[in-house]
């Protein structure tokens, strides 16, 4: 399947840093409930993500990330996500977050 650039630049992928991170013991598979600062024009956003192979919840607070704040809102369980949290897979097939690797505002839109 093909994707157009102009079907490319409806996802809106932003730059958001980690406020809040607690456990979500009730989710199906371990996952860890994140809340992210977009900035001014998007605000907060909260999400969940099974990232507990390689993040825990002391070290996930100030961290930037990449994410999908466009999609509608998805529930969860009893929790409802408002982004999507980027990664890719490492060798075992574990999340491993997409970030800038360099410290950015909170809001900037990939391109």
């Amino acid at each position: 399947m093909s994707l157009s650039f102009d079907d490319f630049l409806k996802v809106d992928i932003r730059v958001g840093t980690v406020v809040d991170a607690q456990p979500f013991p009730e989710a199906l598979r371990p996952a860890i409930k994140l809340w992210l600062d977009f900035g001014d024009e998007i605000g907060q956003r909260k999400t969940s993500a099974q990232i507990t192979q390689h993040y825990d919840l002391d070290s996930l607070v100030g961290r930037q990330v990449v994410a999908v704040v466009n999609f509608p809102p998805k529930q969860i369980g009893k929790f409802m996500s408002e982004c999507l949290v980027l990664g890719v897979p490492d060798g075992d097939n574990e999340v491993v977050m997409l970030a800038p690797d360099l410290k950015v505002p909170n809001g900037g839109r990939m391109y």
